[in-house]
């Protein structure tokens, strides 16, 4: 069960390891994130934004293709666009990325720092994060009942009043049921609730 105080705790954990910064990419579903987080320089994140370099990462890469960790001073990783070299001019000179979960549903969290390489235990301990997150992220198999017919109603165009009216319960006993949909799905609005709940097939 998803609880924010305990996740808000890693992520914290994540970037007292991470001098200069972190990004966590957690449940990659068709190259998008079920929920993500980066710490990164700004400077940073607007050039690697505005080069596309996501396409073209060696960690995107290696992400996907395997599980485990590795520096990004890995020599057997090629490098044809030269990322590493561009994201040290930013101060990002160290890291390490790690990839965990199954492919339909990958983890990745990468981890920087400027002045050396990151030591083992220290990799191992990121690893051990990114673990805990994935799992306290994981998204839910079913939803109950009361929150599949609301999220459905509201997701047909329905008004609060309207579908709280066709169930036969009040309006503030669907916004109840929204709520907890909402929570389950690790969602900030019904709509994101909705989509989510579409995505894996709930509703």
């Amino acid at each position: 069960m998803f609880e924010k105080t305990v996740f808000d705790q890693e992520l914290r954990k994540l970037g007292e390891m991470a001098p200069k910064g972190y990004f966590v990419g957690l449940h990659i579903r068709f190259t998008s994130a079920l929920m993500s987080f980066q710490t990164y320089d700004p400077a940073w994140t607007d050039h690697y934004t505005e080069n596309g370099y996501v396409l073209r990462d060696p960690m995107t890469a290696w992400g996907f293709c395997t599980t485990g960790w590795t520096r990004w001073s890995n020599r057997i990783i090629p490098d044809p666009f030269g990322i590493f070299k561009e994201a040290a001019r930013f101060g990002l000179t160290y890291g390490a990325t790690i990839s965990c979960g199954p492919i339909r549903s990958r983890t990745i969290v990468s981890v920087a720092r400027a002045d050396r390489e990151f030591e083992d235990a220290e990799i191992e301990e990121v690893q051990a994060i990114a673990l805990r997150l994935h799992d306290m992220t994981e998204p839910p198999h079913r939803l109950t009942k009361a929150q599949t017919e609301a999220l459905k109603l509201i997701a047909d165009g329905h008004r609060h009043a309207a579908a709280a009216a066709y169930l036969g319960i009040s309006e503030s006993a669907l916004k109840a049921r929204l709520t907890s949909a909402r929570q389950k799905l690790m969602a900030r609005t019904t709509a994101e609730a909705i989509q989510r709940a579409k995505d894996y097939g709930l509703i």
